[in-house]
């Protein structure tokens, strides 16, 4: 049974409550004053606090999917990421299924638009990695079929999952919807988690002698993708997202690759990459990378292109706030900046809820699908 399935919440769940029901039923045999009454009192509570704690972690688990599986959660799910010599004489996407959309006419692709889930391939970085494709009704309609459709990169945290994006986030939903009420064009999503080469949180970086993530995400992933689906290649016809390290990705890729994406959104993002035990050394020595890597360094120091950013936070609960506003500070044309700062909202769920309706109005703003 997967780690995310309702049976293994239902089983922890059951096992909890019949647990509980020992202890009560047997306490008053354990009631003497003996180490061997004392020893089993302790250890039916201990067991029932561990189930407890079992369960509920499976059910914070299964609402916001920070492990996809219990190789993922125990540290096992160790592969590199990279193509053997076969498959990187074949880069691409690759469909291994494909899921209705949460929303009304689901069953018909040309009226609730449809997710496929697929593998990505890339040339340069020789990284394999799965992704979620939102792709909206209209890519299925007559009079649509010459037609290209902009392209949204979306990104969740570390060590979140895809699925996070779909089942969490909702956004294909809240895509389908927005375009159904006139806010947003038609959009592709690319929906993806930033480790791309697991367990190691990569950050998007091109690691000396490691995955070349940076380089799958600015140019392998849009080349896979184009080679795939009907979606232009210039940089208006590209924009990226994420919330925390993937919101780092979203304003790093957009700020360094401009000739690649035309805007970034940054949902309580991080502005520098964390060198800790999940990610390694990132750099080996290498600091102009390290300085580069820092994007308020970068806009301090290195040149700025046309893109456009998106960048959120709250005045409570968000511990970015100083960055966002030097990050706004810094940004200056050709490049421009815009901003949404909530009273209040803490590093979850619920807060990047709230911001992604908007932040998808506003990058529809600026895409263009010809």
């Amino acid at each position: 049974m997967g780690l995310t399935s309702t049976a293994v919440l239902a089983l922890a769940v059951l096992c909890t409550v019949l647990l509980s029901l020992v202890v009560v039923w047997q306490w008053p045999r354990l009631s003497g004053r003996g180490w061997k009454p004392v020893l089993g009192r302790v250890g039916l509570m201990c067991a029932v606090q561990l189930l407890l704690f079992s369960a509920v972690g499976l059910a914070a688990n299964n609402t916001f999917l920070f492990y996809g599986s219990w190789a993922d959660l125990f540290g096992q799910q160790d592969g590199v990421g990279v193509l053997g010599a076969r498959s990187a004489a074949n880069p691409g996407v690759k469909v291994d299924g494909k899921q209705k959309v949460d929303v009304p006419g689901a069953g018909k692709p040309s009226i609730g638009g449809e997710v496929q889930k697929v593998s990505v391939q890339g040339e340069r970085s020789r990284i394999v990695t799965p992704a979620y494709v939102y792709l909206p009704p209209e890519y299925f309609q007559k009079g649509y079929e010459k037609r290209t459709f902009p392209v949204t990169v979306v990104l969740t945290g570390f060590p979140g999952t895809a699925e996070n994006l779909i089942k969490g986030l909702h956004y294909p939903k809240t895509a389908w919807t927005l375009s159904k009420q006139k806010k947003t064009q038609p959009m592709i999503l690319v929906m993806m988690r930033p480790t791309v080469a697991p367990p190691r949180n990569t950050q998007c970086i091109d690691i000396p002698g490691g995955p070349q993530t940076e380089t799958f995400f600015a140019d392998d992933l849009r080349k896979a993708v184009a080679g795939t689906y009907r979606v232009g290649t210039k940089p208006r016809n590209w924009g990226f997202i994420g919330d925390s390290t993937g919101g780092y990705c979203a304003l790093k890729i957009a700020l360094h690759h401009p000739e690649a994406y035309a805007a970034g959104v940054g949902l309580s993002a991080d502005y520098k990459p964390d060198v800790d035990i999940q990610s390694g050394d990132l750099f080996h020595g290498n600091k102009h990378e390290e300085h580069r890597s820092d994007l308020l360094w970068s806009l301090d120091h290195l040149p700025q292109g046309r893109s456009s950013f998106l960048v959120t936070t709250s005045r409570q609960g968000e511990s970015n706030l100083k960055e966002t506003r030097q990050f706004i500070a810094k940004v200056k044309k050709p490049a421009q900046v815009s901003s949404i700062t909530l009273d209040s909202g803490g590093h979850n769920f619920n807060t990047w809820l709230r911001e992604i309706p908007p932040s998808l109005e506003w990058l529809s703003a600026r895409l263009d699908g010809r």
